[in-house]
C-alpha cells in the first residue's frame, strides 16, 4: 500500500437513500421532457463553464471541437451520463462513476448508441483514490448535496485530483430563497423534479464547501452563481449564489 493509498478514507460516503431515490427514476435520464428536463437546461452552462474553466488552466482553445483532447476527467455521480458524454466528444477521456447500477447501465447503453467512448463504473469515488488513480479534472456537480458525509466526500474528490489540475463541484446553497425555488417551486409546485430529489438541511454554503476544500488541501479560484430566467426558459451563469452555484479549486 502507497502513503497515498494508506491516507484514503475507507468509509464510503454513498447514502443508500439517496442512491435508491436515483434508481426509481435512472432509466428517464435522458428524456429532455422527463423528470430530467431541469438538467438537459441547465447541461449546457455547466459543460460550458467546464470546458472554459479546463482550456483557461490547460492553455486549450475553447473555441475548437476537441478542446479537451487528452485531459482526463473523473465525473463523480454521473448519473445517466448526461455530462460525461458531451465532454467525450469535446476530446476529453472521461471516467464516469455512480453508485446505483442501473444509473451505469443506462449511461453504458447510450454512450454505446451514441459511438461515445466513456468509462462508465458503478463504484465510489473512495474506490477510486484507493487504487491511487488521479486525473487532470475531478467533477462532483449535484452530487455533495445528497452524499452521508461532506467532508470525507470532498476530501476523497480532491484526492482523485492530479498535481496542477482542478476539482470542479456544482450545488445547492442552503438560503430561505433555495427553499423557495429548489424545493418548494421545484419540487411542489412546478413539478420540475420528483418530490423528495433534495433535502433543504443538506444543502452547502458556499462559506462551508470553501472550508471543506480547505481541510481537504485546496482553495477555491472561482465561484460563480447560476441563475434561471422564466422569460426566455434557460439558465446563465450570475454573480448570485444565493440558489445554486458551481465552483473551482485547486491544490493550495
Amino acid at each position: 500500500m502507497t502513503d497515498r493509498q494508506a491516507k484514503t478514507p475507507e468509509a464510503s460516503t454513498i447514502d443508500p437513500a439517496e442512491v435508491a431515490r436515483f434508481e426509481r427514476i435512472a432509466e428517464t435520464w435522458w428524456d429532455p421532457k422527463g423528470p430530467m428536463k431541469v438538467l438537459h437546461k441547465f447541461n449546457p452552462v455547466r459543460l460550458a463553464y467546464i470546458r472554459d474553466e479546463a482550456c483557461r488552466r490547460f492553455g486549450r482553445d475553447p473555441r475548437s471541437a476537441r478542446s479537451l483532447e487528452g485531459l482526463t476527467i473523473l465525473d463523480v455521480g454521473c448519473g445517466g451520463g448526461v455530462l460525461s458524454e458531451p465532454l467525450a466528444r469535446l476530446g476529453a477521456k472521461v471516467t464516469g462513476l455512480d453508485p446505483a447500477p442501473t444509473n451505469i447501465s443506462v449511461a453504458k447503453l447510450h454512450a454505446e448508441r451514441a459511438g461515445v467512448p466513456v468509462d462508465y463504473r458503478n463504484e465510489t469515488v473512495e474506490a477510486v483514490v484507493a487504487r491511487g488513480e488521479t486525473f487532470d479534472m475531478v467533477l462532483a456537480m449535484e452530487v455533495v448535496e445528497h452524499v452521508a458525509d461532506v467532508q470525507a466526500f470532498v476530501t476523497a474528490c480532491a484526492q482523485a485530483v492530479k498535481p496542477g489540475g482542478a476539482l470542479a463541484m456544482a450545488t445547492l446553497n442552503r438560503t430561505l430563497r433555495s427553499f423557495a425555488l429548489a424545493i418548494v417551486g421545484a419540487e411542489y409546485i412546478l413539478g420540475w423534479l420528483p418530490k423528495g430529489t433534495h433535502e433543504w438541511d443538506k444543502f452547502v454554503t458556499p462559506d462551508e464547501l470553501t472550508e471543506a476544500l480547505r481541510v481537504a488541501g485546496f482553495t477555491v479560484n472561482d465561484l460563480k452563481g447560476v441563475v434561471y430566467n422564466p422569460l426566455r426558459g434557460d439558465w446563465s451563469l450570475s454573480s448570485d449564489t444565493a440558489v445554486n452555484y458551481m465552483l473551482l479549486a485547486a491544490r493550495t
